[in-house]
């Protein structure tokens, strides 16, 4: 068990003061089994007129602020603190869903159908083609190696990298381009695996980066997005097909959503002009600390 501490600050500057609509916040964690929220603070200039709490459809703790007072700068400052439990991978799902393809059970179908239906346009099947390039032609595949496989491809077959530019772009875009970021990746496998019947759907939180083991994760210094497919027996299994981690090893779960747009960290309006706006910048810092050591 590690202890793992994040810190996230996001700036917003204007030209002038200017007002501020509501603000919509995802920075508390899921608390679970390989997951203990052990801290949650947060600090936000100018001090808000309300704040409350919310669930959302997924279960997913939502804060919302409203602000009565203008202000040239708005500073959300978030730090927690979770004991974290790498959950060894060994895929021991049922015996019916050991080998592809396998159906769900009745009882579960209901639940798990809307992260099973599509999302995003693939008129041609372009995006289907790909997903069953690592399928054995004939006979069944074994389920992890499959998705395991799958992950470790998109992570070689794509470039990574950072846009400023807000959303998450279309699974044809990605494949086509051939590049995106933690998020584009990850909403590309989630349609994949769909594409084949699986239930996924998209996570978003922080990525620990242990320089001490070797080269560096891609998507350290921000907010951070990979997939959950559910495996009968095993439950939501995470994979990072950004840099090809399976199981939730230097992951913190933020928030699961059918849908990017359902899990954006933090979103909201101000009263003004476009050129108000002076921009946006976001400090994201995660640590490690040994209990014992504390």
């Amino acid at each position: 068990m590690t202890v793992l501490k994040v810190r996230h600050l996001t700036t917003y500057r204007y030209r002038r003061p200017v007002g501020f609509g509501e603000h919509r916040m995802m920075f508390r964690p899921r608390d679970s089994y390989d997951q203990r929220l052990i801290e949650a603070t947060m600090t936000i200039s100018p001090r808000p007129s309300a704040l409350r709490w919310v669930h959302d459809p997924f279960g997913n703790a939502v804060t919302l602020v409203r602000f009565d007072r203008d202000a040239d700068e708005l500073v959300f400052e978030s730090r927690i603190a979770v004991e974290h439990f790498p959950d060894p991978i060994d895929f021991q799902s049922e015996e019916r869903a050991k080998t592809y393809p396998f159906s769900y059970a009745p009882e579960e179908t209901p639940d798990l159908a809307p992260y099973m239906v599509r999302q995003c346009p693939d008129p041609d099947g372009e995006l289907e083609r790909w997903a069953r390039r690592f399928l054995r032609p004939g006979q069944d595949t074994p389920t992890g190696r499959l998705l395991m496989t799958l992950t470790a491809a998109i992570g070689e077959s794509f470039v990574y990298n950072r846009r400023t530019e807000s959303g998450t772009q279309d699974p044809l875009t990605t494949l086509h381009l051939g590049r995106g970021t933690c998020r584009d990746f990850a909403l590309f496998m989630i349609e994949a695996v769909r594409a084949l019947g699986f239930a996924a759907r998209f996570v978003s939180g922080y990525l620990y980066v242990p320089t001490r083991d070797g080269p560096r994760h891609l998507g350290g210094g921000s907010t951070h997005a990979w997939v959950q497919v559910y495996l009968p027996g095993a439950g939501w299994v995470e994979f990072d097909p950004t840099n090809g981690i399976i199981g939730n090893r230097d992951l913190v779960r933020v928030a699961v959503a059918r849908l990017p747009s359902q899990a954006v960290p933090l979103s909201g309006t101000f009263h003004g002009s476009a050129d108000d706006e002076l921009g946006m910048t976001v400090e994201v810092q995660v640590t490690s600390e040994d209990p014992a050591e504390g």
